[in-house]
């Protein structure tokens, strides 16, 4: 380390850690992926397409309850969902996360989605990277700064490893993990996107995750057609958003881990075996869709004999895309660890197949079905990430489809206008924006995100007993730098405050000393602050009371003030370290 400081820069050092960082988590995406495919086959190669089987209500459960089991019993740890953990980590945490996250999301998310899993595998991926980048920054004794850019890093590698993309991959972090665009930062950025995706094609091959050729150009008088695929597209996010944040919502009031287990596992056994396309990413699904082709809508269901009826094909698409989002969400209530890539993009291909053959079958218009399939992906992306950037790139690299970027803007943008009328928030970030803990590109609130007000209390205030008399109270403003004394009893207990200037016309006056009572003398002050409370929402209680000290109160109990000079002096020496290239 000593070396290191003094014959290697801290820049040159941060994009050397960039490629070790990239290989690492390209190496692991490897892993994730074939493990899930090797389970897959394991189980279901012998399906045949023309039966169902009853094995698809059994495989979900007992996935996740591997996955359970092992994060309990094996690490003992809480493994977490991808994203929102790390951005958590950015926001709260000085970017530390646990060292079980290199290995644990990689075994948790591969039983969830190998047995069926009605989730991705991008979200565990970000998050293994990450902790490796955690991991090494604190073993390498990175700063703050530092630190928070190496996990950017490790996430644009992961998921430029997992969708061959790095492109996207550099823009989704920008976008979705929100660090600031600053030669600083994207450099390593690019360094560890091409070192993972290197790592991916030596394993896996250079061709992209969904093979598509463009056989229909974009054709201008189809433009409003593209936009209302967009249209649709966001009101399709929404609906996804808001079932995914309800279902969470249901399933958090279970108290049991087995009762949530019995409930999720059974709700997603139950879709699986009437509509097999919801079983594990669905990766297959939506390369058949790209091809226009919905066969794999009825593959191992019961409804396959319908497959040639135009109403059953309609019917099983509204089906299929309606509980798509109930299957995800059920698989994490049920305690399965995945990501809402892959759900999300399997919406947008069947929400833009449906679409166009829809569209076909009206006589408007004879519009190219696997071109809408393909931005309706980019439209789904664009509105449940509120991502449309990431979605444009995204689909043009894991597709080839760079012949149709002028649909993938006009879809994108439309979708992520309509969500934005009704979510303020992404499916990743409405938890952490409702704790006053989400990371933006507003350099105030990020700041104010950072800063904790358990690290800012003041403790060196005298204290008193409210049964106390005037003269102990003179007593402790002698000994007292401070302007306030706060009354507390035995237990910690705070009952109220005296200001000093409230009782400077009595101070020298001895014959009260023994007839007046502190408690008497105080007032409970307001507002006041919970230790544990979001800075965002305590610097707008210093704005609204006009005080310069506030008390720093749970439950009743005094921990001490935090005061608007300290708060203002730790904001501006965060910033300046925040704003430094």
């Amino acid at each position: 380390m000593v070396w290191r400081s003094a014959n290697v820069s801290d820049r040159q050092y941060v994009n050397f850690l960039s490629v070790i960082i990239g290989i690492m988590v390209g190496f692991a995406a490897v892993i994730i992926k074939n493990s899930v495919h090797l389970i897959q086959d394991l189980l279901t190669a012998e399906f045949a397409v023309d039966l169902h089987n009853y094995m698809y209500f059994a495989y979900p459960a007992i996935g996740i309850l591997l996955a359970i089991l092992f994060a309990r019993y094996l690490i003992r740890r809480n493994v977490g969902h991808g994203i929102p953990t790390i951005l958590y980590a950015i926001s709260r945490d000085n970017g530390y996360i646990a060292r079980h996250n290199t290995f644990s999301s990689i075994v948790t998310s591969a039983l969830t989605v190998g047995f069926g899993g009605s989730v991705g595998l991008e979200g565990p991926t970000v998050a293994t990277g990450s902790a490796w980048g955690s991991t090494i920054a604190r073993a390498t004794r990175l700063n703050r700064r530092q630190t928070l850019l190496l996990l950017a890093c490790a996430g644009a590698g992961a998921m430029s490893a997992i969708f061959k993309a790095p492109i996207a991959a550099t823009v989704f972090v920008l976008e979705v993990l929100m660090i600031d665009l600053t030669m600083a930062s994207i450099v390593p950025l690019l360094f560890a996107s091409s070192a993972a995706a290197l790592t991916s094609y030596f394993f896996l091959g250079q061709d992209v995750l969904y093979p598509f050729e463009v056989v229909h150009k974009f054709v201008m008088n189809q433009t409003p057609y593209y936009i209302g695929i967009g249209i649709i597209a966001g009101f399709s996010s929404v609906y996804f958003a808001r079932m995914y944040k309800y279902l969470q919502g249901q399933f958090d009031r279970v108290k049991s881990s087995f009762k949530r287990w019995i409930a999720g596992a059974s709700i997603l056994g139950v879709l699986i075996f009437l509509f097999p396309s919801l079983y594990g990413e669905g990766y297959e699904a939506i390369n058949q869709a790209l091809q226009g082709n919905h066969e794999y809508l009825f593959n191992n269901s019961v409804f396959y004999d319908l497959r040639t009826e135009t109403w059953a094909v309609i019917g099983l698409f509204l089906l299929v895309m309606f509980f798509k989002a109930i299957a995800t969400s059920a698989t994490f209530g049920a305690g399965g660890i995945g990501g809402i890539f892959a759900p999300t993009l399997f919406m947008g291909a069947n929400t833009g197949l449906l679409y166009a053959k829809v569209i076909n079958l009206t006589g408007l218009e004879n519009i190219p079905e696997s071109n809408f399939a393909l931005v309706g992906m980019a439209g789904l992306i664009a509105g449940v990430l509120h991502a449309p950037l990431t979605a444009i790139f995204l689909i043009a690299e894991t597709t080839g489809g760079y012949g149709l970027i002028m649909p993938l803007m006009i879809v994108a943008a439309t979708s992520y206008a309509v969500v934005r009328i009704f979510e303020r928030y992404s499916v990743y970030t409405y938890q952490l924006a409702r704790r006053g803990d989400l990371f933006t590109h507003n350099k105030d609130q990020v700041v104010l995100s950072m800063m904790s007000v358990r690290n800012l209390i003041e403790t060196d205030f005298r204290t008193i007993d409210p049964d106390a008399t005037l003269g102990d109270l003179v007593k402790k403003v002698a000994e007292s730098k401070r302007n306030i004394i706060p009354v507390i009893e035995d237990g910690g207990k705070l009952h109220g405050i005296v200001f000093i200037n409230d009782i400077r016309h009595i101070m020298f006056r001895r014959e009260l000393y023994d007839k007046i009572y502190v408690r008497e003398l105080m007032f409970m002050p307001a507002p006041i602050v919970d230790p544990d409370e979001s800075m965002d929402e305590v610097a707008k209680k210093f704005n609204q009371s006009s005080h310069y000290n506030l008390p720093v109160v749970r439950n009743g109990k005094y921990y001490g003030f935090v005061s608007r000079a300290n708060v203002f002096s730790s904001y501006r020496r965060m910033l300046k370290d925040f704003s430094e290239e």
